[in-house]
């Protein structure tokens, strides 16, 4: 396959009768194009530059099944302009510069501007993806990438600031059904001339399990078409034989991918905003979608220091309990001990005093004068340290009565500086109590004559 000929040269009629449901359902026309109004509605700006044949490069950006080659076709059957497409998962750069110098003497030659579709641009290396610039700068060709992962980290930067980025969304089961009952009506490309009866119900199933993903959607209702019971001459499609027919929902998840930090990130959040149904819903689709049980115990032992913190000292040994317990027992048993710590932490009293302690003090370290350790701070474990004073007027608090003093120990360019303010919420509403006393009993030390 050459790399224009990722929508083949071959009739329509002959490729349909012997394509899946879902390539044959592909939309011809933006009034069959479901589910992205926001995009190509009538009066969008997207749609407009396509029909008026002044489109300039774009990515989309979107989930498997919401529409992304199925909207470069129309663009192929709308523009003006020659259209090129290919895929990255089977070209490589010799096709690429064959396409750049196609595209370049069609400029030349005739000023006819050349539209190249990439399928999965972010298979594209960085030398692949530079190769697309000069084109692109030039005029020679408008770019339309389409990729299921965030372009920000998948396409290169100078590529991306020459490109508007659309972003497609995942199907409603409104616009799922839409299809499905387009399909099973068309008798051209569809299952419309078929003895075939399905249930709404079913049809509602069907777009709850595609979870967005119109492929999906309309492949499971080919297989189960070819494969209900006969009743009285016609196949019967009702939920009890759907239920049969579906397997196990394979959730969208990448480890590596954009997924796998919204999914972490939500998590996250929801603890943070003590939301325990929350956290742990976001916790088994993470579970279920396969992710490392030890990844996210990592997690919540961070958690636990930089949300809770002293708030609740116990959340940090919890914490590093559903560690052991993952690594001890590993899944499915262990996201039980995951679960448990989840909703603990979520219902924990939260404080940031400790992670902005840290902050503060770290910047301080890197933007103040790196004063040297103050000599009474210091040990003498020998005789010349002992000449040169250091430990000299160190104070121990143990022979203090309340076990304080009003030594300084910080350096002298940052004396009295407070990193650690805890709130009254939790454990820290004693610990400041205790900071306060202390403080007290300090500046009353200090005020002591020698």
């Amino acid at each position: 396959m050459s790399p224009g000929d990722l929508f083949g040269d071959e009739p329509a009629p002959a490729r349909a009768s012997r394509s899946p449901l879902a390539e044959r359902m592909r939309p011809r026309t933006f009034d069959e194009y479901v589910g992205q109004e926001a995009l190509v509605g009538p009066g969008c700006p997207l749609r407009e530059a396509i029909e008026r044949d002044l489109l300039q490069s774009v990515i989309l950006w979107g989930p498997p099944g919401t529409g992304k080659t199925s909207l470069a076709r129309l663009i192929a059957d709308t523009t003006q302009a020659h259209f090129i497409a290919f895929s990255a998962v089977l070209a490589g750069i010799k096709e690429i510069k064959e396409v750049m110098a196609d595209a370049e003497r069609a400029r030349r030659a005739r000023g006819r501007r050349t539209i190249l579709f990439v399928d999965e641009i972010h298979r594209f290396n960085k030398a692949q993806q530079d190769a697309f610039l000069p084109r692109v700068e030039g005029g020679d060709i408008v770019l339309i990438g389409a990729t299921t992962e965030n372009p920000s980290f998948e396409v290169n930067a100078p590529l991306l600031s020459r490109s508007q980025v659309f972003v497609l969304q995942p199907l409603g089961e409104d616009a799922l059904v839409t299809l499905l009952a387009r399909a099973l009506a068309d008798p051209e490309r569809g299952l419309g001339g078929e003895p075939l009866d399905v249930e709404p119900t079913a049809l509602a199933a069907i777009a709850r399990y595609a979870n967005g993903d119109a492929r999906i959607a309309l492949n499971l209702l080919e297989f189960a078409a070819s494969s209900a019971p006969v009743a009285a001459g016609r196949r019967v499609v009702d939920d009890a034989f759907l239920r049969q027919s579906i397997a196990r929902r394979a959730l969208i998840y990448d480890k590596a991918g954009e997924e796998h930090y919204n999914l972490i990130s939500a998590l996250h959040k929801s603890m943070r905003n003590s939301d325990p149904d929350a956290a742990v819903y976001w916790l088994a689709r993470m579970l279920e979608a396969g992710e490392d049980p030890l990844y996210i115990a990592r997690r919540l032992i961070r958690f636990a220091s930089e949300d809770v913190g002293n708030a609740d000292p116990q959340a940090l040994m919890v914490a590093v309990a559903a560690k052991d317990a993952c690594h001890f027992i590993g899944l499915p048993e262990g996201n039980t001990a995951l679960t448990q710590t989840v909703t603990y932490l979520s219902t924990a009293p939260k404080s940031n005093a400790v992670y902005r302690a840290y902050l503060a003090a770290a910047a301080d370290a890197h933007a103040e004068r790196a004063d040297p350790v103050p000599l009474h701070l210091r040990n003498a474990p020998t005789r010349l340290m002992q000449q040169l004073e250091y430990g000299k007027d160190y104070e121990y608090a143990h022979d203090a009565k309340d076990a304080v003093t009003g030594m300084d120990c910080l350096p002298a360019s940052l004396a009295g500086k407070r990193y650690y303010r805890p709130t009254d919420r939790g454990f820290e509403k004693e610990i400041k109590r205790r900071l306060d006393g202390w403080a007290a009993l300090k500046q009353k030390a200090r005020q002591q004559p020698e």
